[in-house]
């Protein structure tokens, strides 16, 4: 008798909010998926919708207007994006949130969280430049102090909910004398009206074309001083050290729930599809190679799991992290990459979810630290 597996921190009161998502998604974002994807970007309103219904910062504090649960809510919302194939780039509004939650002062928090969580303003993250990614030190974009404001000049690129953004977490040198990590600060960046400010085209990307990711220009930008982030400039690239993990995990959840579902599909695809006068489950090289992509899905559920349980109790270590997000996204691209050859020449067509999945996938090696950088978090431990 088949026993399906069971994450140890999953409990009723998750499995009910699992159905309201799965739900929502469902009758809110699937039937727009096609239509998103050609405008580049989900449609703004899709937003108030998700925030409304109580997936926006469900880890934050209900006195900031979040869920006040833990990361595993968190969890439960990428999971569900995850299966239904839909890139909503909701983990990106969590993130920025904890940068304001951890950092921000009373007023600053106020001011954003409510609105974030209820989906009025879209959070980006604005780290990653032409000449500066995964080595964030290299980061050329300027706030000068000037009396009570920032002046801000440069570029960045590959910020994800670009287009839509209302509230950007920029990372900037405020003290161009100072090499390296200790002059950069975080400075949040209101950018309704703001003179200077420019939102470039939609990055035409190899996946993931429902997901908002453009260019940002900023030319003599003018925000207040008060949107500094932290009590003092230089504080950024510490504060980025900190927070990363939280963004790295929410990668490594993505990556074991688009590897199940990618065994899902194929286990489904190989009982209906026939060759040579039977389904094509019943050839030998088929189950094992099945057999191995569900075997590596498990264990990385499994060490997903004990991850989870870790950093809800505060003791995740940040190589563990480290550990999950480069071999949990190398193992997803192994299984998706070997269920699109079981999948033939249908594995290769844009509108089956296995072709979008290995598009999709392929970047979960690259953002949140390249996993040659996670690698080299860990050899450090050693």
């Amino acid at each position: 008798m088949r026993t399906a597996y069971q994450s140890s921190w999953m409990n009723d009161e998750l499995r009910m909010f699992r159905a309201t998502v799965r739900q929502f998604i469902q009758n809110e974002f699937a039937p727009h998926q096609t239509r998103w994807r050609l405008q580049r970007r989900p449609d703004l309103e899709a937003w108030a919708a998700a925030g409304a219904t109580g997936l926006l910062l469900t880890d934050v504090p209900e006195q900031y207007g979040g869920g006040s649960g833990t990361f595993a809510h968190e969890a439960v919302v990428l999971d569900e994006l995850a299966r239904a194939g839909i890139h909503f780039a909701s983990s990106i509004q969590s993130i920025v949130a904890h940068y304001v939650l951890a950092y921000g002062s009373e007023d600053q928090k106020c001011r954003w969280l409510r609105r974030l969580a209820r989906g009025e303003l879209v959070a980006a993250i604005a780290m990653s430049e032409p000449a500066a990614g995964s080595d964030l030190q290299g980061i050329r974009t300027t706030a000068r102090r000037e009396g009570d404001e920032y002046v801000i000049n440069g570029s960045k690129t590959f910020v994800t909910n670009g287009w839509n953004a209302g509230l950007v977490c920029l990372a900037a040198k405020t003290d161009a004398a100072v090499a390296g990590m200790r002059g950069i600060s975080l400075v949040m960046v209101e950018p309704q009206g703001l003179a200077g400010y420019q939102v470039g085209r939609s990055l035409e990307k190899v996946g993931m074309h429902e997901q908002d990711t453009c260019e940002l220009f900023f030319d003599n930008v003018r925000v207040p001083a008060s949107n500094l982030l932290g009590a003092a400039e230089g504080k950024g690239f510490a504060q980025m050290m900190e927070q990363l993990p939280y963004e790295r995990l929410t990668v490594a959840v993505t990556a074991v729930a688009m590897a199940e579902q990618a065994v899902a599909l194929t286990a489904r695809h190989v009982k209906e599809r026939t060759a040579f006068g039977k389904p094509l489950i019943e050839f030998q090289n088929t189950r094992f190679k099945l057999a191995e992509c569900q075997t590596e899905a498990r264990m990385g559920r499994v060490f997903l799991d004990n991850c989870l349980e870790r950093f809800i109790a505060g003791k995740l270590d940040d190589v563990s992290c480290a550990m999950a997000k480069y071999w949990l996204t190398d193992c997803e691209c192994r299984i998706v990459d070997e269920c699109v050859q079981l999948h033939g020449g249908y594995g290769y067509m844009a509108e089956y979810a296995i072709a979008r999945m290995w598009t999709d996938s392929r970047v979960h090696r690259i953002y949140a630290g390249s996993n040659e950088i996670m690698k080299e978090l860990i050899a450090g431990s050693l």
